[in-house]
């Protein structure tokens, strides 16, 4: 599956749904170089996974009283890793259900 391909499955996403930002979270997943969409999708849950992390490192420094950081940038960066999240689960929603399409079709 090509970039451009996965792009016209998240524009469809994002009419479906109505976020207007979801180009803003897998974006910089395009640059990627990947084998297929079983890299690409790895690579996702990976960026997943470490903007959660980044947001948890961050609240915890901030809950221990460390200096340099704002409140305001740790609730967004935790709102970037809801809403990364979120996409997330949808794709793999998507999937499944496309997944049982195929299952169901008649031979």
């Amino acid at each position: 599956m090509t970039i451009s391909a996965i792009n016209d499955v998240v524009n469809q996403m994002q009419s479906i749904s109505g976020i207007s930002s979801i180009n803003s979270i897998v974006s910089p997943l395009a640059d990627i170089e990947s084998d297929g969409f079983t890299s690409f999708l790895n690579a996702a849950i990976t960026k997943i996974s470490d903007t959660q992390n980044a947001a948890r490192i961050q609240a915890e420094a901030f809950e221990r009283g460390e200096p340099g950081l704002e409140l305001s940038d740790i609730m967004v960066d935790l709102q970037k890793a809801s809403i990364g999240l979120q996409l997330g689960v949808q794709v793999r929603n998507r999937v499944v259900q496309a997944y049982q399409e195929i299952m169901n079709m008649p031979v």
